[in-house]
């Protein structure tokens, strides 16, 4: 990925855009009454995310000439619907903190939480049709199959856990729904914007799907090697619930004799006591699965960024390259 921008230059113009964003979100949940519904949907808006999804639909509206306040309402809805997946990903999944904060169920209870996810559902689609760049009708079809293959994505999640085999090729295709069709439909949905021709749409569909390999293995990565306080979850979390992430699946695949034996006894227990992550940890470097998960991080990153070279060339597209390099670099 070639780059005729100065890092200084991207950095500076991806953050005047999360700003943006940042300052939006803060405006949409003006209601009071019933306070159960609206301050849990302020409380989750004020969560300080990275807000990489709304930045990437800016940024691909931008390769097409479309500008940042055109673009903004499409950008917040995909953020609000990202968002509300958390919500109830987080009722799935059990979990007591995201980002450092009580989760809406811990925090509230889980009527609530199902309540507050469903009008940020709700709101999300009606930030989408205050749009005025673009077709809505065009992006409609887009949205919804992000919605249909996100869920898909998630459902396979959930029957994993419940599976003794799952293998790394199933792993990486449930990814491509839970991770990588969000990331996809927001950056077609920026060049639908900017009424981008079909070969582009199609180059940025693709790219958004390497991408979505890229940071969720880099997620499993750090969830073992997280030195970043700003990680903010427990080191190994990961094994200690017994996910089958990359890493233990890619484990699995390689191990012989005693070390197919220790991994299987995670996925048959549900999971590792904590007093034995490190060794996990050791045992997961001996097989080259940690290196084998940063090797996966650099091809899917370089793939997406191969994409992005079909695009038009501008400080936009530029910036894109720029983001998706600091994506795959991130420590948290």
């Amino acid at each position: 990925m070639k780059t005729s921008l100065n890092e200084a230059r991207c950095a500076e113009h991806v953050g005047r855009l999360r700003a943006h964003v940042e300052a939006a979100l803060g405006t949409l949940v003006a209601e009071a009454e019933p306070r159960t519904l609206y301050e849990p949907a302020r409380y989750v808006l004020a969560g300080q995310g990275k807000r990489l999804r709304p930045v990437l639909l800016l940024l691909a509206a931008e390769v097409y000439g479309v500008s940042t306040d055109e673009a903004l309402p499409a950008a917040l809805a995909v953020e609000v619907f990202h968002n509300f997946t958390l919500v109830h990903d987080d009722i799935m999944d059990h979990a007591a903190t995201r980002r450092g904060r009580p989760t809406v169920h811990a925090r509230w209870d889980e009527a609530t939480a199902l309540l507050c996810g469903d009008f940020l559902m709700a709101l999300s689609y009606d930030l989408l049709a205050r749009t005025r760049a673009g077709s809505l009708a065009a992006m409609m079809p887009v949205y919804h199959r992000m919605v249909v293959r996100l869920c898909e994505g998630q459902a396979l999640d959930k029957a994993f856990e419940t599976r003794s085999r799952v293998s790394v090729e199933e792993y990486l295709h449930m990814i491509d729904g839970k991770t990588g069709a969000l990331l996809e439909a927001v950056l077609e949905l920026g060049a639908l914007l900017g009424g981008a021709p079909a070969a582009d749409r199609e180059a940025l569909r693709a790219a958004g799907q390497h991408l979505g390999r890229a940071f969720q293995i880099q997620d499993d990565l750090l969830d073992l090697v997280a030195e970043d306080d700003r990680w903010g979850k427990q080191v190994g979390g990961d094994l200690v619930e017994g996910k089958k992430t990359f890493l233990l699946l890619t484990a699995l695949e390689r191990a012989e004799g005693e070390e197919a034996a220790w991994f299987a006894r995670v996925v048959e227990a549900g999971g590792l006591p904590e007093a034995e992550v490190e060794e996990a940890r050791h045992r997961m470097d001996r097989l080259g699965v940690l290196q084998a998960a940063r090797e996966a991080v650099r091809a899917y990153t370089a793939a997406a960024g191969r994409c992005l070279e079909r695009l038009p060339d501008t400080p936009a597209r530029e910036t894109l390259c720029w983001l998706f390099r600091r994506m795959q670099a991130r420590l948290h």
